[in-house]
């Protein structure tokens, strides 16, 4: 037995059923998720700026992709799995709002999320310190 259709009075007010925060198939993504160890040791080796709450490290590729690539870590420092977790989404809810309009093209980038401050930190606080320190790793003030 098939149910009844609803009525769709409603048809044009309805949001989209996907979420608004994911990419879409054919839209590009700002940035790339860096997953080898090669790349985030390079990551180390180069420029770092460090905040209260996180450490940033950057560097430029150098290889003419102007993808912007990032990798987030939080070691057990931070504690238990769960708040590692909780630190990594606020990093990366961070960098997708930042790192298309700060970010530099062709740059690999490395949050790494501090013990007790990345996840209790407020978040316009954890963003005024992501916007610092890529300002600081670009060369400005």
């Amino acid at each position: 037995m098939t149910p009844p259709e609803a009525p769709r009075s409603d048809a044009g007010t309805m949001p989209p059923a996907v979420s608004s925060c994911a990419p879409q198939p054919n839209e590009p993504r700002e940035w790339t998720v860096l997953r080898k160890r090669a790349d985030f040791l390079a990551a180390a080796r180069a420029r770092r700026q460090g905040t209260g709450t996180m450490l940033v490290q950057g560097r430029d590729r150098r290889d003419g992709d102007p993808a912007i690539r990032v990798g987030f870590t939080c070691s057990k420092k931070v504690g238990n799995a769960v708040a590692r977790n909780r630190a990594k989404r606020r990093l990366r809810a961070l960098a997708r709002e930042l790192l298309p309009v700060q970010g530099i093209p062709g740059w690999d980038y490395v949050l790494i999320g501090k013990a007790e401050e990345t996840g209790a930190r407020p978040y316009d606080a954890l963003r005024r310190d992501l916007s610092y320190a890529l300002r600081k790793l670009a060369g400005g003030s």
